[in-house]
């Protein structure tokens, strides 16, 4: 199993942030439940890195290394919406939990709370084993609804022991029946190709059970994320040949099928996959057939490339 030291000695520089401004906003779309699309403003908060130091995770770059101050993620989130359109729908990804408040201090819940009211949905992303009565709390005075993103990864039962999360099977259900039980929202991140698996059919299935396993225990969205390197770690496992990267063929079939399921949405994540392409005649246009499926959440016919296999 990975250890945190290890981990950490294999990172290179981290980013240079500051707590008085996000690390990055942008204005999106995703369609709800019934097919409409939404108008969302995501907004990359900057804090506390994460308590978890997972083997393939690389956002500690944009966190700091001391709590966040007080007051800061309140600048943070009106220093971007006054940047950013109307949206229906506010993500406030911290690079690490939410509900921790080391990341997020406790006195800045009654502000963030009042900058929240025109949204109709918050998500927010946590740690299963953080899921607790205050994400409840939280809820109950929104004027919109709460959604949490939990990072399941992948429910391989040689994978998930060894990727330092501290998250279980067990754990994640139960999580998973404290928020379906009060009301709350759940999307699930998944991992295509995370380390440790090395046989590409394996991890497409892998990846595929997972998303089935998610929507089986309430999860309403699905986001499928090619696992990459760029945190110092995993290019020390892809030397040892313990991670290979994914294929764009093998991020359309897990997609395809997870859509397949109609048991939620389920999201390609297309950002920064160039390292996916294997094929530069096609890949754009295979890009943009991803992205028309997030939005539409239907099958669209596959694009054919004659000049070599992606």
């Amino acid at each position: 199993m990975a250890v945190k030291d290890d981990i950490i000695k294999f990172r290179p520089v981290r980013n240079e942030v500051t707590t008085e401004v996000p690390y990055h906003f942008l204005h999106e779309q995703e369609p709800d439940e019934n097919g409409n699309i939404q108008q969302v403003n995501t907004i990359f908060l900057t804090g506390k890195e994460c308590r978890f130091k997972c083997v393939m995770c690389d956002l500690w770059k944009n966190t700091v290394t001391y709590p966040t101050p007080p007051g800061a993620i309140l600048k943070q989130i009106d220093y971007a919406l006054s940047r950013l359109p109307a949206a229906d729908i506010i993500k406030l990804y911290n690079s690490s939990n939410f509900f921790d408040v080391q990341a997020v201090p406790l006195e800045d819940y009654p502000g963030i709370i009042e900058r929240l009211k025109p949204f109709k949905k918050v998500v927010v992303e946590n740690h299963p084993a953080l899921c607790s009565g205050s994400c409840v709390e939280f809820n109950e005075q929104l004027n919109g609804k709460l959604e949490i993103a939990m990072g399941l990864e992948s429910i391989h039962p040689d994978v998930l022991p060894r990727l330092n999360k501290g998250l279980t099977i067990e754990r994640f259900k139960k999580a998973a029946r404290l928020l379906s039980d009060t009301n709350i929202k759940m999307r699930a991140f998944v991992l295509l190709n995370p380390p440790f698996v090395t046989d590409e059919r394996e991890n497409v299935e892998w990846a595929f059970k997972t998303v089935a396993f998610a929507f089986e225990n309430g999860v309403g969205i699905c986001s499928i994320i090619p696992t990459r390197t760029g945190n110092g770690f995993m290019e020390m496992l892809e030397k040892k040949g313990s991670y290979v990267p994914p294929t764009l063929d093998a991020l359309e079939e897990v997609f395809e099928r997870s859509l397949a399921l109609k048991a939620g949405r389920v999201f390609a994540d297309t950002w920064d996959i160039g390292f996916l392409s294997r094929c530069d005649a096609c890949f754009a246009i295979r890009k943009l057939r991803l992205e028309r499926m997030n939005l539409m959440q239907q099958f669209v016919q596959r694009i054919d490339c004659n000049h070599t296999s992606a």
